[in-house]
């Protein structure tokens, strides 16, 4: 059996448990599998990034600037776009598929050993995220890594990955989203994130709305934790296009870094990367000092984020954006406007069944011309016609189509017709990654491929 092989079996073997859409405030049980391991995640130093958007294009910005200071890292970000080993990185790679399945092996035993306890007390056998985020912690041990930067699965509080001690917690934007799992209002949401902040932890913030800032302040005079937020400790002073992303100066907690490039596209990412930025300032202890031009340079250079504005096709122009809620949905409306001159946008369009999709379709009303309904590759997927009656009521054309590779064409075709017209395909992460693997496939890599 090769190493993918035995990769692919370890991925077959978590799918058997039950899903990420299975969350229970508890991280006992991923807890007790890691005290059995001897708690490899107390091996490494720990960037805990939690929010509402912009965690995995901040976790991997943060990411590329530790690693330009010569220190090896790990990534652990969720979900993936194609293939799970995208979820745990180390040095910017996907883990490689023989030390995932070794890390696995190393596991099992105790697994086993957890499984049968809950058995014993009449609960159900650990889950699919609460064995991933295990796995993770272990790969990164093994590596081995100087510093893991870690994004929450959700929530914060009692996620799995709130097992870690973050040295530095991270705080992006907070919004309303998983009311039913986090709280019906942003003071209980904010409560549940600001459970990353550890004793005497140092943490940065984006700039958040009153209700959610109160409760962060609080937080951390609690455990003792510095706290710097966006626009006051830190900010982005300037952004311009550029090609190919944007140049961008930012006034972090130890000095300005000036016209720096980023190769992403969107205002919304020039924001990540301040935070991501005073991040990085407060891990190294160069919260009075400024981190050199030359690491800041590479670091942000080298910083990607697969599924966000990602081209993926010319001629006509093809963008693929993980957008899956309203917040997510309006920066991606805004990033269409500031950074592409086009005229007409086709939107293919898919969405879960337990997203806000009528906030999301207001927000992509904004710069739509045309929309394709179709469905994600998913049991939670919203049907595509119930997604068409929504466009239809925001006063949008729309047809339905029964799959993505049906609305590509179509879009496609469509915006074909002018060299003003462009398509972006949004409404889910299962979207975005089928659409990437769609746009690397032999019979689609005509006039698709970038």
């Amino acid at each position: 059996m090769t190493d993918r092989d035995r990769a692919d079996a370890v991925y077959a073997e978590l799918l058997t448990r039950q899903g990420e859409q299975w969350v229970q405030p508890r991280v006992e049980r991923t807890r007790r599998v890691l005290e059995l391991l001897d708690d490899p995640q107390r091996t490494y130093r720990v960037v805990h990034i939690t929010g509402t958007n912009g965690k995995t294009s901040t976790a991997r910005m943060i990411e590329s600037l530790i690693r330009a200071h010569g220190l090896r890292t790990g990534l652990f970000t969720s979900p993936h776009l194609e293939r799970f080993t995208e979820r745990i990185l180390i040095d910017g790679e996907p883990a490689d598929d023989g030390a995932v399945a070794d890390a696995w092996d190393e596991i099992e035993p105790f697994v086993q050993i957890v499984d049968a306890e809950l058995a014993a007390a009449g609960d159900a056998p650990l889950t699919f995220f609460e064995l991933l985020t295990v796995l993770g912690f272990v790969v990164a041990a093994d590596a081995p890594v100087d510093v893991l930067v870690l994004e929450v699965g959700m929530g914060g509080s009692w996620d799995s990955t709130n097992t870690a001690d973050g040295d530095v917690a991270v705080i992006a934007p907070i919004a309303m989203d998983h009311a039913d799992r986090l709280g019906d209002t942003i003071e209980k949401i904010a409560t549940v994130k600001a459970g990353i902040i550890k004793e005497g932890a140092a943490v940065v913030s984006a700039h958040q709305v009153p209700e959610a800032e109160r409760v962060l302040r609080a937080v951390a005079a609690e455990k003792n934790a510095t706290i710097a937020f966006e626009g006051e400790d830190f900010a982005l002073v300037e952004q311009r296009l550029a090609v190919g992303g944007q140049q961008i100066t930012v006034r972090g907690l130890g000095g300005t870094y000036t016209e720096e490039y980023l190769p992403l596209y969107g205002s919304h990412q020039g924001f990540n990367a301040a935070l991501a930025l005073a991040a990085v300032e407060s891990l190294i202890g160069a919260a009075t000092q400024p981190i050199p031009d030359s690491i800041v340079t590479e670091g942000l250079a080298e910083a990607t984020s697969p599924g966000r504005l990602q081209l993926v096709g010319t001629a006509p122009t093809v963008l693929v954006d993980a957008a899956h809620n309203p917040h997510g949905a309006h920066a991606l409306a805004q990033a269409l406007r500031e950074s592409f001159d086009f005229d007409e946008w086709a939107v293919v369009f898919g969405v879960l069944a337990d997203k806000d999709a009528v906030g999301i379709v207001a927000e992509i009303a904004t710069v739509a011309t045309r929309v394709f309904a179709t469905a994600p590759e998913s049991e939670r997927a919203r049907d595509a016609d119930e997604v068409a009656d929504l466009v239809e009521a925001a006063g949008l054309p729309v047809t339905v189509h029964p799959d993505l590779g049906d609305a590509a064409d179509a879009a496609r075709e469509w915006a074909a017709a002018s060299d003003r017209r462009a398509v972006v395909i949004a409404g889910s992460i299962v979207l975005a990654g089928q659409a990437i693997a769609l746009s690397k496939a032999e019979d689609w890599k005509s006039g698709w491929n970038a």
